[in-house]
Protein backbone atom coordinates (compact mmCIF):
# COMPACT_ATOMS: atom_id res chain seq x y z
CA UNK A 1 0.00 0.00 0.00
CA UNK A 2 1.24 3.47 -0.70
CA UNK A 3 1.82 6.10 1.66
CA UNK A 4 0.37 8.73 0.83
CA UNK A 5 0.99 10.64 3.80
CA UNK A 6 3.72 12.82 2.24
CA UNK A 7 1.21 14.18 -0.33
CA UNK A 8 -1.39 15.02 1.91
CA UNK A 9 1.50 16.83 3.83
CA UNK A 10 2.21 18.87 0.58
CA UNK A 11 -1.44 19.12 -0.31
CA UNK A 12 -1.48 20.53 3.26
CA UNK A 13 1.25 23.21 2.98
CA UNK A 14 0.28 24.46 -0.41
CA UNK A 15 -3.12 24.93 1.74
CA UNK A 16 -1.81 26.80 4.43
CA UNK A 17 0.83 29.32 1.69
CA UNK A 18 -2.43 29.69 -0.02
CA UNK A 19 -4.61 31.02 2.91
CA UNK A 20 -1.41 33.06 3.73
CA UNK A 21 -1.16 34.98 0.65
CA UNK A 22 -4.89 35.71 0.57
CA UNK A 23 -4.80 37.10 3.94
CA UNK A 24 -1.81 39.10 3.32
CA UNK A 25 -3.08 40.92 0.07
CA UNK A 26 -6.57 41.63 1.85
CA UNK A 27 -4.19 43.18 4.64
CA UNK A 28 -2.20 44.96 2.41
CA UNK A 29 -5.21 46.42 0.56
CA UNK A 30 -6.83 47.11 3.87
CA UNK A 31 -3.88 49.28 4.75
CA UNK A 32 -3.48 50.90 1.43
CA UNK A 33 -7.38 52.10 1.91
CA UNK A 34 -6.51 53.04 5.83
CA UNK A 35 -3.59 54.72 4.43
CA UNK A 36 -5.30 56.73 1.28
CA UNK A 37 -8.34 57.37 3.98
CA UNK A 38 -5.22 58.77 6.49
CA UNK A 39 -4.03 61.03 3.98
CA UNK A 40 -7.62 62.18 2.96
CA UNK A 41 -7.95 63.26 6.39
CA UNK A 42 -4.44 65.31 6.51
CA UNK A 43 -5.49 67.01 3.51
CA UNK A 44 -9.27 68.03 4.93
CA UNK A 45 -7.90 69.45 8.08
CA UNK A 46 -5.36 71.26 6.54
CA UNK A 47 -8.05 73.07 3.82
CA UNK A 48 -9.90 73.46 7.38
CA UNK A 49 -7.83 75.50 9.72
CA UNK A 50 -5.62 76.64 6.59
CA UNK A 51 -5.80 79.44 3.97
CA UNK A 52 -2.94 79.48 2.04
CA UNK A 53 -2.79 78.02 -1.28
CA UNK A 54 0.45 77.29 -1.67
CA UNK A 55 0.48 75.68 1.49
CA UNK A 56 -2.66 73.87 0.84
CA UNK A 57 -1.50 72.80 -2.21
CA UNK A 58 2.10 71.41 -1.20
CA UNK A 59 0.13 69.05 1.64
CA UNK A 60 -1.96 68.03 -1.42
CA UNK A 61 0.27 67.52 -4.06
CA UNK A 62 2.99 65.57 -1.20
CA UNK A 63 0.34 62.92 -0.43
CA UNK A 64 -0.93 62.75 -3.93
CA UNK A 65 2.68 61.97 -5.20
CA UNK A 66 3.07 59.31 -2.38
CA UNK A 67 -0.22 57.46 -2.52
CA UNK A 68 -0.74 57.27 -6.43
CA UNK A 69 3.18 56.51 -6.53
CA UNK A 70 3.72 59.05 -9.64
CA UNK A 71 7.09 61.30 -9.87
CA UNK A 72 5.66 64.98 -9.95
CA UNK A 73 2.08 66.37 -9.69
CA UNK A 74 1.18 70.25 -10.62
CA UNK A 75 -1.84 72.68 -10.56
CA UNK A 76 -2.68 74.82 -12.73
CA UNK A 77 -5.10 77.38 -11.47
CA UNK A 78 -7.52 79.19 -13.78
CA UNK A 79 -8.11 83.16 -13.39
CA UNK A 80 -11.28 83.76 -14.46
CA UNK A 81 -10.59 87.64 -15.21
CA UNK A 82 -8.06 87.01 -17.21
CA UNK A 83 -9.56 83.63 -18.77
CA UNK A 84 -6.26 81.87 -18.32
CA UNK A 85 -4.46 79.29 -16.62
CA UNK A 86 -1.07 79.99 -14.43
CA UNK A 87 0.79 77.61 -12.58
CA UNK A 88 0.06 77.55 -8.71
CA UNK A 89 2.39 75.03 -7.44
CA UNK A 90 4.27 71.52 -8.20
CA UNK A 91 6.19 68.84 -6.39
CA UNK A 92 8.30 66.81 -8.24
CA UNK A 93 9.56 69.12 -10.78
CA UNK A 94 12.55 69.61 -12.02
CA UNK A 95 12.75 72.34 -14.43
CA UNK A 96 11.13 75.94 -14.73
CA UNK A 97 9.36 75.19 -17.31
CA UNK A 98 5.82 73.91 -15.47
CA UNK A 99 6.07 77.08 -13.86
CA UNK A 100 6.31 79.34 -16.78
CA UNK A 101 2.83 78.08 -18.18
CA UNK A 102 0.33 80.74 -19.10
CA UNK A 103 -2.41 79.37 -20.83
CA UNK A 104 -5.49 80.12 -22.79
CA UNK A 105 -8.77 78.01 -22.59
CA UNK A 106 -8.15 75.67 -24.92
CA UNK A 107 -4.18 75.58 -25.37
CA UNK A 108 -2.34 72.91 -24.38
CA UNK A 109 -3.70 69.21 -22.67
CA UNK A 110 -4.14 71.12 -19.24
CA UNK A 111 -6.11 74.00 -21.25
CA UNK A 112 -7.75 71.49 -23.55
CA UNK A 113 -9.05 69.66 -19.84
CA UNK A 114 -9.91 72.84 -18.86
CA UNK A 115 -11.83 74.03 -21.85
CA UNK A 116 -13.72 70.88 -22.46
CA UNK A 117 -14.40 69.94 -18.60
CA UNK A 118 -13.21 66.37 -19.95
CA UNK A 119 -10.24 64.71 -18.02
CA UNK A 120 -7.27 64.05 -20.26
CA UNK A 121 -5.37 60.66 -20.28
CA UNK A 122 -1.92 59.83 -22.21
CA UNK A 123 -0.40 56.44 -21.28
CA UNK A 124 2.65 57.25 -23.29
CA UNK A 125 3.71 60.11 -24.75
CA UNK A 126 6.08 59.09 -27.34
CA UNK A 127 3.27 57.15 -28.83
CA UNK A 128 2.80 58.19 -32.70
CA UNK A 129 -0.97 58.91 -31.96
CA UNK A 130 -0.27 60.48 -28.53
CA UNK A 131 -0.96 64.15 -30.50
CA UNK A 132 1.77 65.45 -28.67
CA UNK A 133 0.88 69.13 -27.08
CA UNK A 134 3.67 70.88 -25.09
CA UNK A 135 6.28 68.86 -26.39
CA UNK A 136 8.91 71.07 -25.43
CA UNK A 137 8.18 70.96 -21.39
CA UNK A 138 7.76 67.70 -21.75
CA UNK A 139 10.94 66.37 -23.09
CA UNK A 140 12.90 69.24 -20.71
CA UNK A 141 10.79 67.81 -17.82
CA UNK A 142 11.62 63.93 -19.26
CA UNK A 143 8.22 62.87 -18.59
CA UNK A 144 6.65 60.04 -20.58
CA UNK A 145 2.85 59.69 -18.80
CA UNK A 146 0.47 62.42 -18.25
CA UNK A 147 -3.02 62.92 -16.70
CA UNK A 148 -5.10 66.04 -16.31
CA UNK A 149 -8.38 66.32 -14.44
CA UNK A 150 -10.20 69.96 -14.56
CA UNK A 151 -10.78 71.23 -11.36
CA UNK A 152 -14.75 72.13 -11.08
CA UNK A 153 -15.96 73.79 -7.68
CA UNK A 154 -19.61 74.63 -7.40
CA UNK A 155 -20.11 74.41 -11.35
CA UNK A 156 -17.29 76.59 -11.87
CA UNK A 157 -13.80 76.15 -13.40
CA UNK A 158 -11.04 76.69 -10.79
CA UNK A 159 -8.01 75.06 -12.24
CA UNK A 160 -6.72 72.18 -13.30
CA UNK A 161 -5.00 68.98 -11.31
CA UNK A 162 -1.68 67.64 -13.89
CA UNK A 163 0.01 64.25 -12.82
CA UNK A 164 3.32 63.80 -14.96
CA UNK A 165 5.18 60.31 -14.62
CA UNK A 166 8.59 59.54 -16.26
CA UNK A 167 7.33 55.85 -17.29
CA UNK A 168 4.13 55.29 -19.14
CA UNK A 169 1.24 54.83 -17.19
CA UNK A 170 -1.16 52.09 -16.33
CA UNK A 171 -3.81 53.40 -13.52
CA UNK A 172 -6.56 51.04 -12.69
CA UNK A 173 -10.11 52.03 -11.54
CA UNK A 174 -9.07 52.44 -7.65
CA UNK A 175 -5.90 54.78 -8.60
CA UNK A 176 -8.18 56.58 -11.00
CA UNK A 177 -10.76 56.57 -8.02
CA UNK A 178 -8.95 58.47 -5.63
CA UNK A 179 -7.41 60.77 -7.95
CA UNK A 180 -10.77 61.84 -8.46
CA UNK A 181 -11.47 62.17 -4.94
CA UNK A 182 -7.95 64.34 -4.83
CA UNK A 183 -9.07 66.56 -7.86
CA UNK A 184 -12.54 67.67 -5.76
CA UNK A 185 -10.63 68.61 -2.49
CA UNK A 186 -8.25 70.34 -4.65
CA UNK A 187 -10.96 71.97 -6.07
CA UNK A 188 -12.42 73.06 -2.53
CA UNK A 189 -9.07 74.19 -1.35
CA UNK A 190 -9.32 76.30 -4.31
CA UNK A 191 -12.43 78.27 -4.07
CA UNK A 192 -12.00 78.83 -0.26
CA UNK A 193 -9.48 80.91 -0.27
CA UNK A 194 -10.74 84.29 0.79
CA UNK A 195 -14.06 82.51 1.78
CA UNK A 196 -13.55 82.75 5.47
CA UNK A 197 -17.75 83.15 5.41
CA UNK A 198 -18.24 80.40 4.03
CA UNK A 199 -16.00 77.53 6.12
CA UNK A 200 -19.04 76.15 8.26
CA UNK A 201 -20.59 75.30 4.57
CA UNK A 202 -17.13 74.33 3.20
CA UNK A 203 -16.63 71.67 6.35
CA UNK A 204 -19.90 70.47 5.68
CA UNK A 205 -19.12 69.74 2.11
CA UNK A 206 -15.90 68.23 3.06
CA UNK A 207 -17.54 66.11 5.64
CA UNK A 208 -19.97 64.57 2.77
CA UNK A 209 -17.14 64.18 0.39
CA UNK A 210 -15.41 61.95 3.83
CA UNK A 211 -18.18 60.14 4.51
CA UNK A 212 -18.55 59.46 0.89
CA UNK A 213 -15.11 57.46 1.31
CA UNK A 214 -16.47 55.42 3.78
CA UNK A 215 -19.38 54.69 2.03
CA UNK A 216 -17.36 53.31 -1.22
CA UNK A 217 -15.86 51.26 1.71
CA UNK A 218 -19.07 49.46 2.41
CA UNK A 219 -20.38 49.09 -1.35
CA UNK A 220 -16.32 47.06 -1.62
CA UNK A 221 -17.87 45.17 0.88
CA UNK A 222 -20.67 44.43 -0.52
CA UNK A 223 -18.93 43.71 -4.10
CA UNK A 224 -16.86 41.11 -2.15
CA UNK A 225 -19.63 39.59 0.11
CA UNK A 226 -22.52 39.36 -2.57
CA UNK A 227 -25.04 38.12 -0.21
CA UNK A 228 -25.18 41.46 1.45
CA UNK A 229 -25.78 43.70 -1.67
CA UNK A 230 -27.64 46.38 -0.29
CA UNK A 231 -27.70 45.57 3.33
CA UNK A 232 -25.21 48.56 4.51
CA UNK A 233 -27.62 50.95 3.48
CA UNK A 234 -30.99 49.36 5.22
CA UNK A 235 -28.97 48.48 8.36
CA UNK A 236 -27.34 52.02 8.62
CA UNK A 237 -31.22 53.63 7.84
CA UNK A 238 -32.92 51.38 10.57
CA UNK A 239 -30.24 52.09 12.89
CA UNK A 240 -29.93 55.76 12.60
CA UNK A 241 -33.94 55.96 12.69
CA UNK A 242 -33.99 53.55 16.13
CA UNK A 243 -31.05 55.66 17.42
CA UNK A 244 -33.68 59.01 16.69
CA UNK A 245 -36.23 57.07 18.89
CA UNK A 246 -34.02 56.68 21.78
CA UNK A 247 -32.96 60.50 21.75
CA UNK A 248 -29.26 59.68 20.97
CA UNK A 249 -27.47 62.86 20.03
CA UNK A 250 -26.81 64.37 17.00
CA UNK A 251 -23.11 64.69 17.83
CA UNK A 252 -23.04 61.01 18.25
CA UNK A 253 -25.16 59.92 15.47
CA UNK A 254 -22.35 60.88 12.86
CA UNK A 255 -20.23 58.20 14.33
CA UNK A 256 -23.30 55.63 14.76
CA UNK A 257 -23.77 56.22 11.22
CA UNK A 258 -20.07 55.62 10.38
CA UNK A 259 -19.88 52.71 12.70
CA UNK A 260 -23.20 51.46 11.03
CA UNK A 261 -21.67 51.16 7.29
CA UNK A 262 -18.38 49.73 8.98
CA UNK A 263 -20.11 47.42 10.39
CA UNK A 264 -18.94 44.60 8.60
CA UNK A 265 -15.32 45.84 7.34
CA UNK A 266 -13.22 43.17 8.70
CA UNK A 267 -14.92 40.99 6.57
CA UNK A 268 -12.37 42.04 3.80
CA UNK A 269 -10.06 39.80 5.86
CA UNK A 270 -12.20 36.50 5.79
CA UNK A 271 -11.20 33.88 2.74
CA UNK A 272 -13.85 33.89 0.09
CA UNK A 273 -14.69 30.65 0.43
CA UNK A 274 -15.47 31.44 3.77
CA UNK A 275 -17.39 34.26 3.33
CA UNK A 276 -19.08 32.88 0.04
CA UNK A 277 -19.98 29.68 1.26
CA UNK A 278 -22.99 28.56 -0.09
CA UNK A 279 -24.00 26.69 3.12
CA UNK A 280 -23.97 26.53 6.62
CA UNK A 281 -20.29 27.16 8.17
CA UNK A 282 -18.44 24.40 10.05
CA UNK A 283 -17.35 24.96 13.57
CA UNK A 284 -13.85 25.77 12.04
CA UNK A 285 -15.12 28.23 10.10
CA UNK A 286 -17.34 29.83 12.33
CA UNK A 287 -14.35 30.83 14.79
CA UNK A 288 -12.18 31.81 11.71
CA UNK A 289 -15.51 34.55 10.79
CA UNK A 290 -15.80 35.38 14.36
CA UNK A 291 -12.41 37.19 14.01
CA UNK A 292 -13.98 40.01 11.62
CA UNK A 293 -14.73 42.42 14.95
CA UNK A 294 -11.16 42.21 15.51
CA UNK A 295 -9.90 42.80 12.15
CA UNK A 296 -12.36 45.91 12.28
CA UNK A 297 -10.30 46.84 15.37
CA UNK A 298 -7.22 46.76 14.31
CA UNK A 299 -7.56 48.14 10.70
CA UNK A 300 -9.57 51.21 12.39
CA UNK A 301 -8.30 51.94 15.29
CA UNK A 302 -5.21 53.67 14.14
CA UNK A 303 -7.04 56.76 12.20
CA UNK A 304 -8.12 58.91 14.99
CA UNK A 305 -11.60 60.43 13.81
CA UNK A 306 -12.77 56.64 13.59
CA UNK A 307 -12.18 55.80 17.41
CA UNK A 308 -15.77 56.57 18.11
CA UNK A 309 -17.07 54.79 15.42
CA UNK A 310 -15.32 51.82 16.57
CA UNK A 311 -18.18 50.62 18.91
CA UNK A 312 -20.54 49.22 16.44
CA UNK A 313 -17.67 47.46 14.04
CA UNK A 314 -16.24 45.68 17.08
CA UNK A 315 -18.84 45.33 19.57
CA UNK A 316 -22.10 44.34 17.23
CA UNK A 317 -21.53 40.74 18.07
CA UNK A 318 -21.57 40.90 21.51
CA UNK A 319 -24.74 39.99 23.34
CA UNK A 320 -26.63 41.07 26.47
CA UNK A 321 -26.25 38.07 28.30
CA UNK A 322 -22.36 37.99 27.95
CA UNK A 323 -22.46 34.95 25.35
CA UNK A 324 -21.29 36.96 22.19
CA UNK A 325 -18.06 37.84 20.55
CA UNK A 326 -15.17 38.80 20.61
CA UNK A 327 -14.49 39.75 24.35
CA UNK A 328 -17.52 38.53 25.97
CA UNK A 329 -19.24 41.87 26.90
CA UNK A 330 -22.50 41.61 29.03
CA UNK A 331 -25.10 44.11 29.58
CA UNK A 332 -24.44 47.82 29.83
CA UNK A 333 -21.07 46.93 29.11
CA UNK A 334 -21.62 46.73 25.59
CA UNK A 335 -21.83 50.65 23.99
CA UNK A 336 -25.37 52.03 23.19
CA UNK A 337 -24.38 51.90 19.26
CA UNK A 338 -23.89 48.41 19.73
CA UNK A 339 -26.74 47.29 21.40
CA UNK A 340 -28.94 49.69 18.94
CA UNK A 341 -27.19 48.43 15.91
CA UNK A 342 -27.19 44.51 16.92
CA UNK A 343 -30.83 44.33 17.10
CA UNK A 344 -31.26 45.65 13.70
CA UNK A 345 -28.13 44.12 11.77
CA UNK A 346 -29.75 40.29 13.06
CA UNK A 347 -33.23 41.41 12.06
CA UNK A 348 -32.07 42.54 8.74
CA UNK A 349 -30.49 38.98 8.83
CA UNK A 350 -33.64 37.07 9.25
CA UNK A 351 -35.90 38.50 6.93
CA UNK A 352 -33.28 38.20 4.38
CA UNK A 353 -32.89 35.56 2.16
CA UNK A 354 -30.09 33.78 2.08
CA UNK A 355 -28.41 30.73 0.33
CA UNK A 356 -29.06 28.60 3.11
CA UNK A 357 -32.23 29.92 4.36
CA UNK A 358 -35.70 31.52 3.27
CA UNK A 359 -36.44 34.90 4.53
CA UNK A 360 -38.58 34.89 7.59
CA UNK A 361 -41.73 36.89 7.31
CA UNK A 362 -41.53 40.36 9.60
CA UNK A 363 -44.33 38.75 12.47
CA UNK A 364 -42.10 35.41 12.52
CA UNK A 365 -38.73 37.61 13.44
CA UNK A 366 -40.07 40.06 15.52
CA UNK A 367 -40.85 37.30 17.60
CA UNK A 368 -37.94 35.72 17.62
CA UNK A 369 -36.41 39.25 18.54
CA UNK A 370 -38.52 39.80 21.51
CA UNK A 371 -37.54 36.03 22.73
CA UNK A 372 -34.10 36.97 22.63
CA UNK A 373 -35.09 40.05 25.02
CA UNK A 374 -32.36 39.74 28.06
CA UNK A 375 -30.83 37.54 26.24
CA UNK A 376 -28.92 38.43 22.92
CA UNK A 377 -30.34 42.16 23.32
CA UNK A 378 -30.64 45.12 25.50
CA UNK A 379 -34.46 44.86 26.55
CA UNK A 380 -35.16 48.31 26.72
CA UNK A 381 -33.76 48.51 23.36
CA UNK A 382 -36.10 45.60 22.16
CA UNK A 383 -39.11 47.05 23.45
CA UNK A 384 -38.52 50.71 21.34
CA UNK A 385 -37.88 48.21 17.82
CA UNK A 386 -40.79 46.41 18.40
CA UNK A 387 -42.84 49.96 19.37
CA UNK A 388 -41.66 50.88 15.77
CA UNK A 389 -42.86 48.35 14.13
CA UNK A 390 -45.60 48.91 15.69
CA UNK A 391 -46.48 51.98 14.24
CA UNK A 392 -45.98 51.09 11.03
Amino acid sequence: MLNTFPLQKSKLVVDIAHDVTERKEADDDIQRYISRLAALRSIDQAIIGNFDLSTLLNILLTHLRKQLAVDAASVMRYQKDRQRLSFAQGKGLRTKAYQQQDLKLGEGYSGKSALERVPIFIPDLRQPNANYLNIGMFEEEGIIGYYALPLISKDSLVGVLEISHRSPLNPDDEWIDYLQTLAGQAAIAIDNIGLFTHLQRTNEELRLAYDATIEGWARALEMKDSETEGHSRRVVDLTIDLARKMGISDKKMQNIYRGALLHDIGKMGIPDEILQKPAKLTDEEREIMKMHPVYAYEWLSPIEYLKPALDIPYCHHEKWDGTGYPRGLKGTQIPIAARIFSIVDYWEALISERPYKEAWPQEKALAHIREESGKSFDPKIVSIFLDVFKKK
